[in-house]
C-alpha cells in the first residue's frame, strides 16, 4: 500500500534546506531550513514557478546552470548535482541582489506510473565558503595562501562528510523504519499526533491519510475500545504497555467493521528534559495465527469424532472390498462349474428328445420324457443362475423404461404372490430409461416378489417403487464398487420378518438360504446380485428383523430412447439339406447335436477341437455352416477358428454355442457385433430355428455380394420386370439393420425402376414414415430395436392399407396376419422374387381401392 508523505513532519526537523517542485518547476513544498537560508515567506513562494520565485537574469550562468540541470532530471530520471553554481537573491524593498553561492543536488521523484512527478532539490549555501577561499587566493605568499586554503577545505571537507554520513545512517534508519515487517508509527503530543508511520501499519488501518492527525481523528472507529485510554495513560505516567492478543475493530473501505487482533508495545519517547513528548507503536498482527489456532482448537475438539468415522467408513470400505473380492471368487468357480453343468445337461436333453421319437404313442413313457425334460429344464434355469452370479451370461440388453416394463409385469405378478398379499406400484415422474437385459429384469423381479412372499408367510404388502437416482462422492467412498453417477432405481420392499444383522453380510452367496430345506435354492439373490452386477449396476439391501425387508437396485441411466421388444418367433420348426460343420470337444454333446442335426435333413460333419475344424474346412468340402461351442482345448480357440473359417469360405455362416462364453465373444456383458450365439442347453426346437435363422441371413449376404450372370434367370427378371417407360413407380421405405443386405436389397429395387428410402432401425423408418407417404414397406423382421411386425402396426396407424413386406428367414411372422397385402418373403430372395411380391401387395392394394 503507498506510504503518506508529509513533508512538514519530515523535512522541518532536518537543518539542510528542501524544496519540492512538481514537473513544471512549481513550488508545492518546502521545509524552514529552505525558507532560512532564502530568506523567503512560505506563502510568497508556494505554488510559484521556481524561477518567478527567485527571478535571475536568463543570460546569466547561473539561470542557465539551474535551468539545464533540472530539464536532465526531468529527460533521464536521474539524479543531478551542481558542485557550485552562483545564483544571487533579491534584496527586501527592491535594493537589489545579493550575491550568493550554492552547492544543489536534483532528485526525481515518480508517481505509481514511473513518471517524474516531483524534483527534490536539496541546497547548501557555500557563499561563505566560497569568499573564503576568494580571501586565500589574495593573500599574498603562497606557502601562508595554500596553508589557510588548505586548513579551510580541510574543514569543510570534515563537515561535508560528517553531514554525508548523518544523512546515510538516516536514510538507512528510514528505510529500517518503512521496511519493518511489523507495524510502527510515532504518535506525538497528549493529542497522539500522527508523525510517521511505516507501510504495515497503513496496510493494516487500511488507510494512507495518518500524517499529521490526531488518533482520534485519524482512526475514528477505535475511539470506545480503550486504545486511547491506554495511549493517555502512558503519556501521563511515562511507563510502557505491553498487549498480547488484543482484539481490534477496524474499519476498511466501505466502513465494515473488520476483527484483527494484534500484539503490541506502547512504548513512551522523552524529550531533553526527561518529560513525555510522544509514544512509539510497534506491534504485529496476529490475527490469521489467531484464526489458525482458534480453527486447530475447533478441529481438535471433533478430531476423535472424526477419526472415529474415518475409521469406520475405511473399515466399511474394507469390508466392500473383502465382499466384492469373495464374489468376484466364487463367481469364477459357479461360471465353471455351470459351463460343464450345462453340457451335462446337454447331453440328457439330447438323448431325451431323440428318445421321445422311438417311444412315440407309448403315454406312460412320454410322460417320463416330459418330466424329465421338466427336470432338464429346472437344472438348466439353475446354471443360468449360476452364470448370472457369476456374470458369466450373455446378456441382450436394450433400451427399456422400467416404469412400464413393471406395470407389463402386474398380472403375472398377482398370480405369483397371491391375494393375500397387495401390491402397490409407484413409478416417479420423468422416469429414465436404463440399458438392460429385459428377459432378466422379469427374472430379478420376480425373484424377489417370491422372496418378499414367502418372507410375509403370503399375507402382507409388497410395494414397487422406481425412481431417477444419483449417487454421488459420499456414497461412492462408502461403496467402492460403485461409480459415482445417474441411476435408475427400481426397489422391492417386503413388511415381512426382516433379516437378522449377521445374515446380511451372506444374503447374494450362491445357496445361502434362511428358508426351510427344500423351499428354496439359494439362488434367487445371487442371480439378482450377478445380473445388476453385470449391468453395471450397484444392489443394496436395508433391513431390520420384525420390520421388512427393502432391496434396492440401481441400474445405470441411457439417454437413448425407449427399445420396442422383439416378439418371440412361435412359426413351425423346419430342417434343411445345407451342409453343417459341428465342432464340440465333448464326445455325448457332439455325437446328439449330429443326430438332432441329421434328423432335421442336414448334413453332417464333425470335429473334436478347432484344429481338427480347421482341417475339414482346408480339405476344401463344401460347407454351409459352422457351428462351434466357444470353450474348446487346444491352441486354437473358436473365435478364431471361426474367423480362419471365413477367409477360406467367405459364404460360410457361423454359430457359436457355449454354456460358459469366458470373454471369447462377449465383452461389457453383451455379444460382439456380428456374433450369433446358442445358450446350452438348447432343445431340439431352438436349434432348429437359430439353424434356420442363421443360414438365412447368411445366404441373403452372400446374395447381396454378388451380381446377375447375362442370361440368368435373375438377370433376366432384373430386365423383364423392371417398371415399364410411364408406368407409375413405388416409393419403397426399406427396413433393413444389415448394411451389406440393405445396399443389396436397395439397388435391385432401384433398377426394377422404384423409388427407395432406406432406414436400418424401427426408429428411422418410423421417422421416415412421418416425413412421407410410401406405397410399400419392405422390413425385416428382426430389428435391432423392435420386431417388424410391430413397425408394420405403426406405420399403418400413420397409414391405413399400407402393403407390407416382411423379408426374414423364418417360415412365420409372429403377430402378423398374413394377406394379399402382407406377404412374407423368405430370406435368401433375388429379383425375381421381389418383383413377385411387390406385384401382389400392390394388386391388393389397387383392388382394395
Amino acid at each position: 500500500m503507498p506510504r503518506s508523505v508529509d513533508f512538514k513532519a519530515l523535512f522541518n526537523v532536518s537543518p539542510n534546506p528542501y524544496v519540492l517542485m512538481d514537473a513544471t518547476l512549481a513550488i508545492v513544498s518546502m521545509n524552514d531550513a529552505y525558507l532560512r537560508v532564502t530568506g523567503s515567506k512560505r506563502e510568497e513562494i508556494l505554488g510559484r514557478n521556481m524561477f518567478e520565485a527567485f527571478p535571475s537574469d536568463p543570460a546569466s550562468d547561473g539561470h542557465r546552470m539551474l535551468r539545464a540541470s533540472l530539464e536532465r532530471v526531468i529527460k533521464t530520471g536521474e539524479p543531478d548535482h551542481l558542485p557550485l553554481i552562483r545564483y544571487d537573491l533579491a534584496l527586501p524593498d527592491d535594493q537589489g541582489f545579493q550575491e550568493r553561492y550554492w552547492s544543489a543536488t536534483h532528485t526525481p521523484v515518480p508517481n505509481r506510473a514511473g513518471e517524474i512527478a516531483y524534483i527534490l532539490q536539496h541546497t547548501v549555501d557555500v557563499s561563505e565558503l566560497h569568499r573564503l577561499r576568494a580571501l586565500a587566493r589574495d593573500v599574498t605568499g603562497a606557502g601562508p595562501s595554500n596553508l589557510i586554503e588548505s586548513d579551510v577545505f580541510q574543514r569543510a571537507k570534515a563537515v561535508q562528510e560528517s553531514n554525508l554520513a548523518l544523512e546515510q545512517e538516516r536514510q538507512y534508519l528510514r528505510g529500517l523504519f518503512a521496511q519493518a515487517p511489523g507495524f510502527m508509527a510515532v504518535l506525538s503530543g497528549p493529542e497522539h499526533v500522527f508523525t510517521m508511520a511505516n507501510a504495515a501499519y497503513h496496510q493494516m488501518v487500511g488507510r494512507d491519510s495518518l500524517i499529521g492527525k490526531p488518533i482520534r481523528d485519524a482512526l475514528p472507529e477505535v475511539v470506545g475500545q480503550n486504545f486511547l485510554a491506554l495511549l493517555d495513560r502512558v503519556f501521563e505516567t511515562g511507563q510502557p504497555f505491553v498487549g498480547r492478543g488484543i482484539k481490534l475493530l477496524l474499519a476498511d473501505e466501505s466502513r465494515n467493521a473488520g476483527e484483527h487482533f494484534v500484539d503490541f508495545v506502547y512504548q513512551p519517547i522523552f524529550d531533553g528534559r526527561g518529560n513525555v513528548s510522544g509514544i512509539f507503536v510497534q506491534g504485529n498482527d496476529v490475527t490469521e495465527q489467531r484464526q489458525a489456532a482458534e480453527a486447530l482448537r475447533r478441529l481438535n475438539e471433533t478430531l476423535e469424532a472424526r477419526v472415529a468415522a474415518e475409521i469406520s467408513e475405511r473399515r466399511q470400505a474394507e469390508a466392500a472390498l473383502q465382499q466384492a473380492q469373495k464374489m468376484e471368487a466364487i463367481g469364477k468357480l459357479t461360471g465353471g462349474v455351470a459351463h460343464d453343468f450345462n453340457n451335462l445337461l446337454q447331453i440328457v436333453s439330447g438323448n431325451l428328445q431323440l428318445l421321445a421319437k422311438d417311444i412315440a404313442g407309448n403315454e406312460r413313457a412320454e410322460r417320463r420324457i416330459t418330466n424329465a425334460l421338466a427336470g432338464v429344464s429346472r437344472g438348466a434355469k439353475l446354471a443360468s443362475q449360476l452364470l448370472a452370479f457369476g456374470r458369466r451370461q450373455p446378456l441382450e440388453p436394450k433400451v427399456v423404461n422400467i416404469g412400464r416394463f413393471i406395470y407389463g409385469m402386474e398380472d403375472m405378478l398377482r398370480r405369483a404372490l397371491g391375494d393375500a398379499i397387495e401390491i402397490e406400484t409407484m413409478v416417479s415422474g420423468g422416469l429414465w430409461n436404463t440399458f438392460v437385459d429385459p428377459g432378466q429384469v422379469e427374472n430379478v423381479l420376480l425373484n424377489l416378489a417370491i422372496n418378499a412372499r414367502d418372507a410375509m408367510d403370503g399375507h402382507g404388502k409388497l410395494t414397487i417403487e422406481v425412481g431417477n437416482a444419483f449417487l454421488d462422492d459420499t456414497y461412492t467412498r462408502r461403496h467402492a464398487e460403485v461409480a459415482q453417477g445417474q441411476y435408475v432405481m427400481l426397489a422391492v420392499s417386503d413388511t415381512g420378518c426382516g433379516i437378522a444383522p449377521d445374515t446380511l453380510a451372506r444374503v447374494f452367496e450362491p445357496f445361502f438360504s434362511t428358508k426351510p430345506e427344500g423351499k428354496g435354492t439359494g439362488l434367487g439373490l445371487s442371480m439378482v446380485y450377478g445380473f445388476v452386477k453385470q449391468s453395471g449396476g450397484h444392489v443394496a439391501i436395508y433391513s431390520e428383523v420384525g420390520q421388512g425387508t427393502t432391496i434396492k437396485l440401481y441400474l445405470p441411466r441411457a439417454f437413448q430412447s425407449e427399445d420396442v421388444v422383439e416378439a418371440a418367433n412361435l412359426g413351425p420348426v423346419v430342417g434343411g439339406t445345407e451342409t453343417i460343420l459341428v465342432a464340440e470337444d465333448d464326445d455325448e454333446v457332439r455325437s446328439t447335436t449330429v443326430e438332432i442335426l441329421t434328423d432335421f435333413g442336414y448334413r453332417v460333419l464333425k470335429a473334436r477341437d478347432a484344429a481338427s475344424a480347421l482341417a475339414i474346412i482346408e480339405s476344401g468340402i463344401p460347407i454351409d455352416l459352422l457351428f462351434t461351442d466357444v470353450v474348446m482345448p487346444g491352441p486354437l480357440k473358436s473365435p478364431e477358428l471361426a474367423r480362419k473359417a471365413k477367409e477360406r469360405l467367405p459364404n460360410l455362416a457361423v454359430l457359436f454355442a457355449s454354456g460358459y462364453t469366458e470373454n471369447a465373444i462377449v465383452h461389457g456383458g453383451r455379444l460382439d457385433e456380428g456374433v450369433e450365439l446358442l445358450s446350452k442347453p438348447y432343445t431340439r426346437e431352438m436349434l432348429a430355428r437359430k439353424i434356420r435363422h442363421v443360414l438365412a441371413n447368411q445366404q441373403q449376404r452372400s446374395v447381396a455380394t454378388g451380381s446377375p450372370n447375362p442370361g440368368s434367370p435373375d438377370a433376366w427378371a432384373m430386365e423383364t420386370l423392371a417398371t415399364p417407360e410411364g408406368a407409375a413407380k413405388l416409393k419403397i421405405l426399406l427396413v433393413e439393420d444389415d448394411p451389406l443386405i440393405r445396399t443389396n436389397t436397395a439397388e435391385l429395387l432401384a433398377s426394377l425402376g422404384h423409388g427407395v428410402v432406406e432406414a436400418g432401425s424401427a426408429e428411422e423408418a418410423t421417422s421416415a414414415l412421418r416425413a412421407q407417404a410410401f406405397d410399400v414397406l419392405f422390413t425385416d423382421v428382426g430389428l435391432p430395436d423392435a420386431c417388424g411386425t410391430d413397425l408394420a402396426r405403426k406405420a399403418r396407424a400413420l397409414q391405413p392399407d399400407l402393403p407390407v413386406v416382411f423379408a426374414t428367414g423364418s417360415e412365420d411372422v409372429a403377430g402378423a396376419d398374413l394377406n394379399a397385402a402382407t406377404v412374407l418373403l423368405r430370406k435368401p430372395y433375388c429379383s425375381v422374387d421381389v418383383a413377385g411380391v411387390l406385384a401382389k401387395v400392390t394388386k391388393a392394394a389397387r383392388v382394395d381401392c
